[in-house]
């Protein structure tokens, strides 16, 4: 851990305002003018932000050794410094899935043993039967099918695993089983996972969140219908947040081809272009809480098979741009979806406090260069999957420095 002081435009929630960050043993000890001579200043084609966080990423690497072919926590460190990502939450859909205090903290020990620049946040899996740790953590559940073995087969099931979750934060994967059962003949990867089987999960999850008192996060949202749901749900005072994807936002169904179907796959799909413009306006209105990547950092081979997911860990950086300047999101809604929920998100159950620009908070920023243009390339990918569906795109602005507990990295 570092000491060093920052100069340039600061872009919190509150505004974005020119000014310095103190940063005293890795951690921001005072925000605001004539600090001191700075370390290091950025001009104005640069904002500052508190360091920006992933809450929900698949890193893979798994005590089995099994997936660690694909991405290791090293790997997927390394691809969220690139960019610009200072911390991550990891779902636990591994072979040995975290879901009791032991196999919860063997999956600790294989973080810690990497001493790894970028903060680790574990999920604990909910499944079957399964029952909370003793200790407090973030949850998933998956309500059917996914990528593992770690899902419930019919929502009565779910259900009862719940009662034992009371009080817990229980992220949830809103996909009725019963619903894919009945469509898992359909042609198409789209069609066997409707908008339907979102809404109906979205309605149960939100009845759970209810009766067992949980705080509740909806994974990965898609579907434009589903908002109000959601609106209603936070209007009687459920404490309920929600994701968005950057390829939810990006990508829509009159953008699949023949020729990029595979690359194109994952759960839940994309939706049609309406479904896409109301995900952004949703990140833009307040109604979604996170930009979340999903990162899923399947091989090219592996996609070619029809395995679902995306890496997008490289790119968030360079895309957060395409929102700034192409969308035309202020800074201070970026430093919401970005920095300030999921630090929000991740300080109930660390003990260091991510996401603001304020003493107190950890000393790491990102600082990202609206004026300077990105063209992704795969040969510059730290992800070990080593492809993004991002190759070619040139974004308007790129990732200019990342401070991790004030050192430079």
């Amino acid at each position: 851990m570092k000491s060093a002081i920052i100069e340039g435009r600061l872009a919190d929630i509150d505004g974005v305002r020119p000014g310095q960050v103190r940063i005293e043993a890795g951690i921001i000890t005072a925000v605001g003018r004539d600090l001191g001579k700075p370390d290091y200043v950025f001009n104005d084609d640069c904002l500052i932000f508190a360091g920006m966080g992933d809450v929900h990423i698949h890193a893979r690497e798994d005590v089995t050794g099994r997936d660690n072919y694909k991405e290791t926590f090293a790997t997927a460190s390394a691809a969220a410094l690139h960019g610009g990502v200072i911390h991550v939450a990891d779902m636990p859909n591994n072979p040995v899935a975290p879901v009791d205090d032991a196999t919860y903290a063997a999956k600790e020990a294989l973080v810690a043993a990497g001493k790894l620049p970028v903060t680790f946040t574990l999920y604990a899996g909910i499944g079957p039967g399964t029952r909370p740790l003793t200790r407090t953590v973030p949850y998933k559940a998956y309500m059917g099918p996914s990528v593992g073995d770690l899902f419930f087969r019919s929502l009565e099931e779910l259900d009862e695993t719940l009662a034992a979750y009371r009080g817990q934060a229980v992220s949830f994967h809103c996909e009725d089983p019963v619903l894919l059962d009945k469509y898992k003949s359909a042609s198409s990867h789209e069609e066997r996972r409707p908008p339907e089987c979102e809404l109906s999960a979205t309605r149960f999850a939100l009845a759970m969140i209810e009766k067992y008192g949980l705080s509740g996060k909806l994974c990965h949202y898609s579907v434009g219908e589903g908002l109000p749901l959601i609106r209603a749900a936070r209007a009687r005072g459920l404490p309920v947040t929600a994701e968005v994807t950057p390829h939810h936002v990006f990508f829509d169904t009159d953008m699949i081809t023949e020729r990029n179907y595979t690359v194109m796959q994952m759960n839940p799909p994309l939706r049609a272009p309406a479904d896409r413009a109301a995900m952004l306006e949703a990140l833009r209105d307040g109604t979604a809480d996170y930009l979340a990547t999903d990162h899923a950092p399947h091989t090219v081979t592996e996609k070619e098979k029809g395995i679902s997911g995306q890496p997008h860990l490289d790119t968030y950086g360079p895309f957060v741009t395409e929102l700034l300047v192409g969308q035309s999101f202020t800074p201070e809604r970026i430093a919401a979806i970005c920095s300030a929920n999921p630090g929000a998100f991740v300080n109930a159950f660390r003990k260091e406090k991510f996401g603001r620009l304020l003493p107190g908070y950890v000393g790491s920023l990102t600082v990202l260069n609206l004026k300077m243009p990105t063209t992704i390339r795969r040969e510059d990918l730290r992800t070990r999957c080593a492809w993004s569906p991002f190759e070619g795109f040139t974004f308007p602005g790129s990732v200019e420095a990342v401070f991790v507990f004030g050192e430079n990295c």
